[in-house]
């Protein structure tokens, strides 16, 4: 079993990133047998495909490391590194790009998505990111990919190209297939619980920063938009109570229980009780995090050191598969 995964360096992440996506990639490297692999990414150049700010995107590397290693990826048990290290992306990328085709490509969701009806005014990287995500999974003959809804599509074309690049040139890779883990949460915004938590919100007070401190989390949750009303016994009566739904989520999922399980126990008492319930909570969870963090951002030059390490274990595992390409289409390199 192989599996691998990848996530674009971005900034100031919070408690969305991480319930939603980070602690998924924690479970999988915990739950895989010994002797088999994990591979994490940090998909550096998928950031190209939008324009950058240079050290922005430099700072955003190390600091989305620093933040994996702080939540529980181990880099003994799990291969992490950044794209751009292992140069058999890029070069795998140009390969498959003769195997693609525009029609699937233009197909694409996101691209549709992202482009509207500007889409001659994007980037080439934008319309061929499918191309260079098929890349990084086929290029360590991935047996299994973490995807959510928005991925499944992609995971699809990558096996698509996969296929019509084995008929054409005879088998060289392995078909991925999806790796479906519990569901991840959908976290929502504590102060608009329509819109999901997020950096680019304006407001610090929609979200719990992986950095904040254990005063700020707890005054974030208490002026958390809520309502009046008691908890109910059942988690339909939430239906439409959208802030008090979101706070006894985020509260489920960092107990690792359920939202049933929640209301069980604060059913029939008001926010005057369960935010503070809920503050504690948060920072017991999510203030050896951020501690474990700020250490290793003081420390930048061994965070760049387990990425180069993954980068030469990954360097390895890839170069059998790339070189497999190279001579299935003819060059000699």
């Amino acid at each position: 079993m192989r599996v691998v995964s990848g996530i674009q360096p971005t900034g100031n992440l919070h408690l969305g990133n991480y319930l939603g996506a980070i602690r998924q990639w924690v479970a999988m490297q915990d739950a895989i047998p010994a002797g088999d692999d994990c591979l994490f990414f940090l998909a550096d150049l998928h950031a190209l495909s939008q324009p950058v700010i240079p050290a922005e995107l430099d700072a955003n590397t190390t600091e989305m490391a620093a933040t994996l290693l702080a939540c529980g990826i181990d880099p003994k048990r799990s291969i992490l590194f950044n794209q751009a290290r292992v140069p058999a992306h890029s070069a795998l990328h140009w390969i498959l790009g003769g195997t693609a085709r525009m029609g699937w490509l233009s197909r694409m969701t996101q691209w549709k998505d992202k482009a509207g009806k500007k889409g001659e005014t994007q980037s080439v990287g934008l319309f061929t990111y499918p191309v260079l995500q098929a890349a990084d999974v086929l290029l360590y003959q991935a047996t299994h990919v973490p995807v959510g809804e928005d991925q499944k599509q992609h995971l699809e074309l990558a096996r698509d190209i996969a296929v019509k690049f084995n008929t054409d040139y005879g088998d060289t890779f392995a078909l991925p297939e999806p790796l479906i883990s519990k569901a991840a949460p959908r976290i929502m915004s504590l102060r608009d619980a329509s819109a999901k938590m997020s950096k680019s919100d304006p407001s610090d007070a929609s979200r719990i920063n992986l950095v904040d401190s254990d005063d700020l989390i707890s005054s974030k949750i208490r002026k958390a938009k809520s309502d009046a009303d008691a908890l109910p016994e059942a988690v339909a009566d939430l239906a439409e109570r959208a802030e008090a739904r979101n706070l006894v989520t985020i509260y489920a999922a960092l107990e690792g229980s359920t939202p049933d399980a929640v209301l069980a126990q604060y059913a029939g008492q008001g926010f005057g009780v369960f935010k503070p319930a809920l503050a504690d909570l948060a920072v017991a969870t999510l203030a050896p995090i951020r501690d474990r963090l700020t250490a290793l951002l003081e420390d930048r030059a061994a965070v760049a050191a387990v990425l180069a390490d993954g980068a030469a274990r990954a360097t390895t595992l890839a170069a059998p598969t790339l070189a497999a390409a190279q001579r299935a289409v003819g060059l000699q390199v």
